[in-house]
């Protein structure tokens, strides 16, 4: 099984559960690093990153925050996904020898698997909406 490389989507899905718990009420970036787990240098690089795409908002000031720019039931984890990965791939290929026919056949059939897999990534994640995870959280804490 692989191993993921980049934690970011997780800390935004992570971030983004958390603002849907409290839609009216921005969230300060040092609450959210608490339940993160992360530095908050981190968790404001990925709110900048959902910021940019639209999905978050932010205030200064003392009633500022974070919170989402939309509705949860209208944000998939594929925007999320496309927000954090934007056009980098899912999976790394290395560069062969130019002189190698091998490795020019297998870059070619990796960059085709690539170009797959990541379109299979971003069907099943549009799949999923914020609001399904807050419900899958909201019922995890009850039982």
């Amino acid at each position: 099984m692989s191993r993921p490389t980049n934690t970011q989507f997780a800390v935004g899905v992570h971030v983004l559960t958390l603002l849907a718990g409290r839609p009216d009420q921005p969230m300060s970036s040092d609450a959210t690093t608490d339940s993160v787990n992360a530095s908050p240098v981190y968790v404001r690089r990925v709110l900048g990153q959902l910021r940019e795409a639209g999905i978050v908002m932010s205030r200064s000031g003392p009633h500022g925050g974070w919170t989402l720019a939309r509705a949860a039931a209208d944000i998939t984890l594929g925007d999320v996904w496309r927000a954090i990965q934007g056009n980098d791939p899912v999976l790394a290929l290395h560069t062969p020898a130019p002189d190698c026919r091998v490795g020019r056949s297998v870059q070619s059939s990796l960059a085709d698997l690539e170009r797959r897999t990541a379109h299979a990534v971003e069907n099943e994640l549009d799949s999923v909406t914020l609001q399904d995870v807050v419900r899958d959280a909201i019922a995890a804490t009850r039982s």
